[in-house]
């Protein structure tokens, strides 16, 4: 059977009915009926859609006027995803029975879930008219005006509000929020002091606060926090909004008792405190933070108190730790989110990008492996295990890894694309080209135009010197796609050379230098060679003076061979 959101919604509104549809009928044909009506309620109940339905136009075959009976036929079409009929049964149960509320609520709330908002408005005015008052009605008429951007009306029903029922809160949160929402801000905040003069509540105290702060009058909107918290001493939007006009009026150490006592309070949920903590460690200047820590650390323990097991919370302290370069009490944070959460994906993950991001390459094989273990659909788990593996030189177990990721998800492109990807990758770590090239050859089969793959094969066989043109091919597609890529463009360039091509393959490194091409030791000693052979000796050792200094293994004979290449310059 299908179900929608619309179905959801007014099931739930229509059961809130059912009492008063039974005991409403403007007139019952007799015990007979009212027993098949409720008959047809328990198959409803029961799920048996069409069997209730079944039921109920019995009863109107024998008797049409039978509202109750129209009320559930509602009710069932409404299941059945049949608003149409659903609407037809409410108007015939209005009909029946003019004076019952609830038919005609219903179906106003039925034109109101299927955006048909003048039939809304027209419905709530004539409810008004009869049931006057109904305050739950003014305030759906508020919302519907307010829906279709009708704010002066709006603001003209709330005025109705008031005079009928006297003033409140909400009415002037209402009020409130349809000023702004007409861009007149300052009658907005006005008419919250006009409530205030009278009322006092921490909302408005505190909404008025934040306003005066937005308006750098911090002394008057620590006087308005004070009043709030005076009213409700726990109350978070007035603790946060105080502790933050302390903190930005450098008065730090009001600041952290008054941020103590927010992280502390039980009223305040934990999902509030750790927005507001986040935003300190991840928004404020960096020397804020090293110049408070220990003051800090103590707000992170009070609030790891106050929800030991909260979500949230774990993962505040946890990023904390890991941003002041704690990694151990960072780490402690991660694994407590995970033991408290073992059903939760994001704290899997969570733990395994940190242990990723930390370089803590035996953990993280182990728990992306185990975390795969508990979410199997996920296999980004087993990726990340393979990056501890590749790491740790396990190579075979990132080919296993592989070899488990084409298994489970074979017809998901994207991973079949980075697993056969990687195998290439790691075949030619291995010194099995031609298992890496048949790698790379599976991959291209996916997703021909993958430049990754491009680069790395064509680069491969240029390493070899074998088969240059189909490396040319490929290399020339890398910078097609990203000219700027001082790697692509690198390969690319080189494989000009190899081809006896150093002249064309110049503007290329010139290309690379412009893009990064100075952070590789590879790229320079490429480029360098290139000039060698075009006779520029002296900028070509300005570049092998600049790999030099950089050289930390990349290039394993780069020493040897810039002697070489002077003694040759010297003949």
């Amino acid at each position: 059977m299908k179900q929608n959101i619309i179905y959801v919604i007014l099931s739930a509104m229509l059961l809130l009915g059912a009492s008063s549809a039974v005991y409403a009928q403007s007139e019952r044909k007799g015990a007979a009926a009212s027993n098949l009506i409720l008959t047809a309620v328990e198959r409803y109940n029961g799920q048996d859609i069409d069997g209730a339905m079944k039921i109920l136009k019995e009863v109107i075959a024998e008797d049409p006027s039978n509202d109750a009976a129209w009320y559930y036929i509602a009710q069932c079409s409404i299941a059945s995803d049949d608003l149409e009929m659903a609407e037809q049964a409410l108007v015939m149960a209005s009909e029946a029975d003019p004076d019952n509320f609830w038919y005609r609520y219903k179906l106003a709330r039925l034109y109101s879930v299927t955006s048909r908002p003048e039939l809304t408005v027209d419905m709530y005015e004539k409810l008004l008219e009869d049931f006057p008052k109904r305050s739950d009605l003014y305030f759906d008429l508020v919302e519907t005006y307010a829906a279709q951007r009708e704010y002066e009306k709006a603001l003209e029903t709330l005025k109705e509000i008031e005079t009928v029922f006297g003033m409140t809160e909400s009415i002037a949160v209402y009020r409130f929020n349809l000023l702004r929402m007409l861009g007149r801000q300052e009658d907005a905040y006005k008419s919250l002091e006009e409530y205030n003069g009278e009322f006092s509540s921490p909302y408005v105290l505190s909404t008025l606060a934040d306003y005066q702060m937005s308006m750098y009058n911090d002394s008057t909107a620590l006087a308005y926090y004070d009043e709030a918290l005076d009213l409700a001493p726990d109350y978070g939007p007035a603790l946060v909004g105080k502790a933050e006009t302390l903190r930005l009026t450098r008065k730090y150490d009001d600041y952290f008792n008054v941020l103590d006592r927010y992280v502390e309070s039980p009223d305040s949920p934990a999902a509030a405190k750790s927005d507001y903590l986040m935003a300190v460690i991840q928004r404020t200047d960096p020397k804020f933070i090293t110049s408070f820590m220990p003051q800090i650390d103590t707000v992170v323990d009070k609030a790891l108190r106050a929800h030991p097991a909260d979500s949230m919370i774990l993962q505040t302290a946890a990023v904390y730790y890991y941003s002041t370069g704690r990694n151990e009490e960072a780490k402690k944070h991660f694994k407590a989110n995970l033991v408290a959460w073992p059903e939760s994906i994001s704290a899997a993950a969570n733990y395994v990008e940190f242990l990723m991001y930390s370089e803590d390459w035996d953990d993280l094989s182990e728990e992306g492996r185990a975390a795969f273990g508990k979410f199997p659909q996920e296999t980004a788990f087993l990726e990340m295990a393979s990056v501890g593996d590749y790491n740790l030189k396990n190579y075979d177990k990132v080919l296993d890894i592989c070899l488990k990721v084409l298994e489970v998800a074979p017809r998901d492109s994207s991973k079949t694309l980075r697993a056969w990807s990687t195998m290439g990758d790691i075949y030619h770590q291995l010194g099995e080209d031609k298992k890496a090239y048949k790698a790379y050859d599976k991959a291209l089969k996916i997703n021909p135009d993958y430049v990754y793959v491009l680069n790395n094969y064509a680069y491969y066989l240029s390493m070899e010197g074998k088969n240059l043109k189909k490396a040319y091919n490929m290399s020339k597609r890398t910078i097609e796609a990203e000219p700027d890529n001082p790697t692509y463009l690198d390969t690319f360039g080189w494989i000009l050379y190899l081809q006896g091509k150093p002249l064309e393959a110049k503007p290329f490194f010139k290309h690379a230098m412009l893009y990064g091409g100075k952070d590789s030791v590879v790229i320079m000693d490429h480029y360098a060679e290139v000039l060698f052979a075009l006779k520029e000796y002296d900028l070509a050792m300005v570049y092998w003076n600049m790999a030099l200094k950089k050289n930390d293994g990349d290039v394993p004979d780069l020493e040897e061979r810039v002697k070489s290449r002077k003694q040759s310059m010297k003949k």
